[in-house]
C-alpha cells in the first residue's frame, strides 16, 4: 500500500509539472502529442489516427477498379520475411495497368485507410500542378508574395513557388523528428498550421542556394492552393485527382483546429487508390486521358533539382516534392513517408509499386532508407 501511495503521490507531481510547463510554455499542442505517444507507449505518430483529428473527406466519384492478373505470380520466402519484417500492411505490384502482387498483414486489407505521412508533400506538389494547368497560378517561378501578402517584405520577397517546391526556400523551419518541439511535431498535434508555419518564416540561407527537407515549405504550398482555388484543399484534390482518376474509396485529409489541410502530412487512403497517383506520374500527368497537371510542370516534378546540400553536393535525389533514383538501369520516383509509405513509378517497365506499413529502415546514404531497395528488388522480381 506504501508503494501505491508513493506511486500515486510521482504521477501527479509529473502531471503538475507538465501541465504547469504547458501553461507557461504556451506548447498546448502537448496535451494531444502526449496522450496519443508517450502515455500511449508510442514514440510518434502511427498510421492508424484517422479519428484522432478532424478531417475532410475527399471523395471520388466513378470508381474504376484495377484488373487482376491472370497468371499468379508470387515473391520468394525470404524477401516476403524481409518485407514482414518491417512490420509492413500492404504490398502491391501493377504493370500494365494489372495487378500482379497484392498482400495485406495484421487485418489490413485492400480497403484500409492508412495515414500517407509525406507522401501527401507529393501529392500537393501535383495539386499546383494542377492548379497551374488551371491557370490559377501562372509559374513556378512566381513570387510567393503574388499569393501570401505575408511574403511582402524584403526578406521574403525572394522566394518563389519553384524554392518551396524544391525545398530550398532558406526559410527556418526545424525538420527534427525525434523531437516534440520542432515544427512537424507542433504541425501534426497542433492548433494552427498555418499560424505556425508564419511564424517560422525566417531566412537561414539565402534562397534557391540550400536544399534542406522541410515540411514548413509544403505547408506555404498548401496556403497558396487555398489562396487561389478558394475552396478547402481536399476539394480540389477530389474534383481535380481523386474523381478524375477513378479511386475507388473516399479518401480523407487531416486538419488542424482551424480547418485547415496539414498537406505535408496526414491523406488517408489504401494501396490501390495511392496507385491511381502513381499511374498519374506514370503518363506524365494524364489521368484516364485527360492531362490533369500541366505538362512541363510533370515533367520537371521528376527531374533533379541538381540544388547543393548542406555538404555542398548538387541533389540528384528530389524532384518537386518527388524523391529519384536509378537502381539497376531504372530511372524511379517516388514519394514516401516516415513510416515506410511509398508509391514506386518505374516508367521503363510500366510498373507501380505501392507498401504501406508501421516502420521504416534507416537511410544508407543520399537520403534512401535502405528498405526501398528491398521492395524495389520484390517488384523486378515480379517482372
Amino acid at each position: 500500500m506504501k508503494f501505491l501511495k508513493w506511486l500515486l503521490i510521482i504521477v501527479v507531481a509529473l502531471f503538475i509539472v507538465t501541465e504547469t510547463y504547458i501553461l507557461i510554455s504556451g506548447n498546448t499542442y502537448l496535451n494531444k502529442l502526449l496522450p496519443l505517444t508517450i502515455f500511449s507507449g508510442k514514440l510518434g505518430p502511427d498510421i492508424d489516427e484517422i479519428d484522432a483529428f478532424n478531417k475532410n473527406p475527399i471523395p471520388t466519384q466513378t470508381p474504376i477498379s484495377w484488373a487482376v492478373s491472370e497468371k499468379n505470380y508470387s515473391l520468394s520466402d525470404s524477401i516476403i520475411k524481409q518485407i514482414e519484417s518491417y512490420k509492413t500492411v500492404s504490398f502491391l505490384v501493377i504493370k500494365n495497368d494489372t495487378v500482379r502482387y497484392e498482400k495485406h498483414w495484421e487485418g489490413y486489407h485492400d480497403s484500409s485507410l492508412v495515414n500517407s505521412f509525406s507522401m501527401a508533400k507529393s501529392i500537393t506538389a501535383l495539386l499546383i500542378g494542377c492548379a497551374i494547368k488551371d491557370g490559377l497560378i501562372k509559374s513556378v517561378n512566381d513570387p510567393v508574395a503574388n499569393y501570401l501578402n505575408e511574403f511582402n517584405t524584403p526578406e521574403l520577397s525572394n522566394i518563389t513557388i519553384k524554392h518551396l517546391l524544391t525545398m530550398s526556400s532558406g526559410l527556418a523551419f526545424k525538420e527534427d523528428y525525434a523531437s516534440m518541439f520542432s515544427w512537424p511535431a507542433e504541425a501534426y498535434y497542433g492548433p494552427d498550421v498555418n499560424a505556425l508555419t508564419l511564424s517560422q518564416a525566417k531566412i537561414i540561407f539565402p534562397a534557391g542556394t540550400r536544399w534542406l527537407y522541410k515540411g514548413g515549405d509544403t505547408q506555404l504550398l498548401g496556403m497558396i492552393l487555398k489562396e487561389v482555388t478558394g475552396k478547402s484543399i481536399a476539394e480540389y484534390a477530389s474534383i481535380k485527382l481523386w474523381k478524375p482518376l477513378g479511386a475507388e474509396q473516399t479518401a480523407f485529409w487531416s486538419l488542424d483546429e482551424k480547418g485547415m489541410e496539414k498537406v505535408s502530412c496526414c491523406w488517408y487512403s489504401n494501396a490501390k487508390d495511392f496507385a491511381k497517383l502513381g499511374k498519374l506520374m506514370l503518363q506524365q500527368g494524364f489521368g484516364n486521358g485527360v492531362q490533369l497537371l500541366d505538362s512541363t510542370f510533370a515533367r520537371e516534378a521528376v527531374t533533379p533539382c541538381l540544388i547543393n546540400d548542406d555538404k555542398g553536393k548538387p541533389v540528384d535525389f528530389y524532384g518537386y516534392q518527388w524523391w529519384l533514383l536509378n537502381y539497376k538501369g531504372h530511372k524511379i520516383s517516388y514519394a514516401r513517408g516516415i513510416r515506410g509509405q511509398y508509391i514506386f513509378i518505374i516508367p521503363d517497365l510500366k510498373t507501380i509499386v505501392v507498401r504501406l506499413g508501421h516502420k521504416r529502415a534507416s537511410k544508407s546514404g543520399d537520403e534512401i532508407p535502405a528498405d526501398v531497395f528491398l521492395y524495389l528488388d520484390a517488384a523486378l522480381q515480379l517482372q
